[in-house]
């Protein structure tokens, strides 16, 4: 949704405007060879584009500088989507794969995370983060924490992140030699490794909280995420649960059609999910619930901040519209353009927006955009959840017009203008000066990296391959602690200096961190059971001081008489 008064641009803007405006189209038939004319009934558009081609091919050919077509039509292309609105992008062939690979949840290669660690004179490490479970470097036998030295003869010192990626990914059923350093081990190991389809898990995590509450968290939507959810969901299910977390911070959403699905689980046959329209006809479409829903009785919650956004915005949309829910968190990402993909024959493809669209209620989620500027467009949300921050829903509705007030199916009444505001604001938690640094300067990360190398190994044994063992039986022990103090020390940020753990407790109360301690134990188990496992183990170590997730768990009445309310309508 443009702005109804739009600023003037300024004046260089309007000059860099007219100096791309006349090769954009050209420059994406030139390169491109997209086939429009299907496109061009109207003769203005047709006459149009004939006199832009032949400009630009005059410039090609007689330009008193050697031009290059391909430089000129990305800059063309991107003049183009800069007048429109921020989420019509371009992708050039590579580009495009990466995102495949984000959408399609899978790609191929070895089945590891990585990170780059800082080494002699500058040049990074390769090292493993994590071995994907299942994968061919899992049955390999290669390990977190260990170093990857050589890729194929080639040294991998000094590597860069698309270094790592081009070397290791590569065509299913390739071969792919590593020398390996593990920490611990003298001589180096050798891997020859088959390459593989990797899966992209979008579950980051599904457990059972206490009092008979489950807990499922995505990370966005992709073409797996319907099926990784309702596995997880019965899993749930047969173990007890009878209330539901849906988390979906963080989440930026991905193909509405698993928003749709996902969101059915939770309603009625025959319930609105989302609307969308466009300018054209075939972009005018409503979805609906099927029916058989695997969650339509007892209570949930969805969890938002200002990260979520899209798909993530029309499954909270869905549930707080219907009454099925409660939405708790900070006001979410308001991302309300629908894209759809047009291929272009050199493998390079355009997300057009084609639509927008709208929640059960008839909100528009899209915030206000002024053309496709990207820096106003996000600078302006963050002033906006700002905005929100101290604020109950209520407390909004005080100043709210009745232009941006709808009703849900119950007569509750929800507002608009821009995301979806939830039923229960929770201000994000602030950290303190020294938890900033810590994290800032990833000071829990570096320890427990040299943490794993050491001891790795006999946690592994001690506790096995079930990771709810070790977070149900993990405790930091003072010697940890102390040593964490010390890494820090040696690095200049001071936890306290030769303190036990309670003295230190007494420290963070003095720099008004009286919560620190536990945070910070619960930072460094959160990391360590990363490490040791993947990346679900961290959810059910860090719940025990989520700020967000702690406060959520006091509003469980009011959910339920939402639960029981739209039982009773059945």
């Amino acid at each position: 949704m443009k702005n109804e008064q739009r600023k003037a641009a300024p004046e260089d803007t309007r000059i860099r405007y007219r100096k791309w405006v006349i090769p954009i189209v050209a420059a994406v038939l030139f390169v491109s060879g997209v086939q429009l004319d299907g496109y061009l009934s109207d003769r203005n558009a047709a006459t149009a584009l004939q006199r832009i081609e032949d400009v630009f091919m005059l410039i090609n050919r007689r330009y008193v500088e050697k031009t290059d077509p391909n430089e000129i039509a990305q800059f063309a292309i991107d003049g183009m989507l800069t007048n429109l609105d921020p989420h019509s992008v371009f992708f050039d062939a590579e580009m495009l794969k990466g995102e495949n690979e984000s959408f399609d949840a899978s790609f191929e290669g070895i089945g590891i995370s990585f990170e780059l660690l800082p080494g002699d004179d500058g040049a990074d490490t390769l090292s493993v983060l994590n071995v994907i479970p299942g994968g061919p470097s899992e049955e390999a036998g290669l390990q977190t924490g260990d170093r990857i030295m050589e890729v194929d003869g080639t040294s991998t010192v000094g590597f860069t992140d698309d270094d790592v990626r081009r070397n290791l990914k590569g065509p299913r059923g390739t071969e792919v030699s590593l020398r390996v350093q593990r920490p611990g081990v003298d001589q180096m190991l050798e891997f020859d490794i088959i390459r593989d389809k990797i899966p992209l898990y979008t579950l980051d995590a599904a457990y059972m909280m206490e009092g008979k509450t489950g807990y499922i968290r995505l990370n966005r939507f992709a073409r797996t995420t319907y099926n990784e959810f309702m596995a997880s969901l019965r899993t749930l299910k047969a173990q007890g649960m009878e209330r539901l977390v849906l988390d979906l911070r963080g989440n930026r959403g991905g193909y509405m059609q698993m928003a749709v699905r996902i969101s059915g689980e939770f309603l009625k046959e025959g319930q609105l999910v989302v609307s969308q329209d466009g300018y054209t006809e075939d972009s005018k479409e409503a979805f609906y619930a099927t029916g058989n829903g695997l969650w339509e009785e007892g209570p949930v919650m969805v969890l938002v901040d200002g990260s979520s956004a899209s798909a993530s915005e029309i499954v909270a949309g869905a549930i707080q519209d219907h009454d099925r829910g409660l939405i708790v968190g900070q006001r979410t990402f308001g991302k309300g353009l629908v894209q759809k993909q047009y291929m272009l024959r050199d493998g390079s493809a355009l997300r057009l927006t084609v639509a927008r669209y709208f929640t059960p209620s008839g909100r528009l989620i899209q915030t206000d955009y002024e053309d496709g500027d990207r820096m106003d467009y996000y600078s302006s949300k963050a002033a906006l959840k700002k905005a929100d921050g101290t604020q109950t829903a209520a407390e909004l509705l005080v100043d709210v017009p009745d232009s941006l007030r709808f009703e849900t199916t119950a007569g509750r009444t929800v507002i608009a203008g821009g995301g979806i505001i939830p039923d229960y604001i929770v201000p994000a938690d602030s950290l303190s000066p020294l938890m900033r640094t810590v994290l800032g300067r990833s000071l829990e990360n570096q320890f427990i990296r040299t943490w794993v190398d050491v001891y790795g190994a006999s946690l592994r044994e001690r506790w096995g391959e079930n990771p709810d063992r070790f977070i149900n039986g993990f405790e930091l022990d003072d010697a940890m602690l102390d040593a964490f103090r010390s890494f820090a020390a040696d690095r200049g940020v001071q936890l306290g200096d030769d303190l036990t753990v309670d003295e230190a407790a007494a420290s963070f109360t003095d720099l008004e961190m009286a919560e620190e301690a536990d945070l910070l134990r619960a930072l460094l188990k959160g990391r360590l059971a990363t490490r040791v496992y993947d990346r679900s183990a961290w959810y059910p170590v860090w719940r025990h001081v989520d700020h967000l997730l702690l406060e959520s768990q006091k509003l469980w009445p009011s959910a339920g008489e939402l639960a029981d309310l739209y039982s009773e309508a059945r």
